[in-house]
């Protein structure tokens, strides 16, 4: 069964749904409503990291989005575009465009949403001993591989969601 089945042989439709849980998507980023909403989040995924940082037995400074050495007193800031939400809302937008129930949409969406927060925080703590040990090396990962490593996050993650898909469209086919 190929895509052009599964999509019902209108790509278009896919493009354009996407577009608008896209551009819907930073949009709303841009809302006085969701502008305080996000720095909290972005709050909580630095207390996350702090707290996982303390359970391996390092030592952290937690202080709104900054987390900080105690000792050396360098901190790092999570910032807009650091918090994971940019991609997570590319990779909603395809999941929510995607001809699908909406039960496996929602299943993708909980999986996805929690897999690219996860490679979040390990990208966050790396970040923050990475600067610690070598500025070059932090610039390098901070701007180029963890950036491409959190998109392939994505594009992996909706790429197995579409194969589910694929395979049960393929057996409520077979079935019918």
């Amino acid at each position: 069964m190929g895509a052009r089945s599964v999509l019902g042989g209108r790509p278009g439709r896919f493009f354009a749904l996407f577009a608008v849980w896209f551009l819907s998507g930073f949009s709303m980023l841009t809302t006085p409503t969701v502008r305080p909403l996000a720095i909290r989040f972005s709050g909580a995924l630095v207390t996350a990291s702090g707290a996982l940082i303390h359970l391996c037995g390092g030592n952290a400074w937690v202080d709104g989005t900054v987390l900080r050495d105690p000792s050396t007193g360098m901190a790092i800031e999570m910032k807009d575009g650091c918090n994971g939400a940019y991609v997570t809302i590319l990779l909603c937008s395809a999941l929510l465009a995607f001809p699908a129930s909406w039960l496996q949409r929602a299943k993708g969406l909980f999986i996805g949403c929690a897999a690219i927060q996860s490679i979040n925080l390990a990208r966050f703590i790396s970040l923050f001993y990475l600067r610690q040990y070598n500025q070059a090396w932090f610039d390098f990962a901070h701007e180029y591989l963890w950036e491409s490593l959190i998109m392939l996050d994505a594009l992996a993650v909706f790429w197995m969601w579409v194969q589910t898909v694929f395979r049960s469209t393929a057996m409520s086919d077979a079935q019918a």
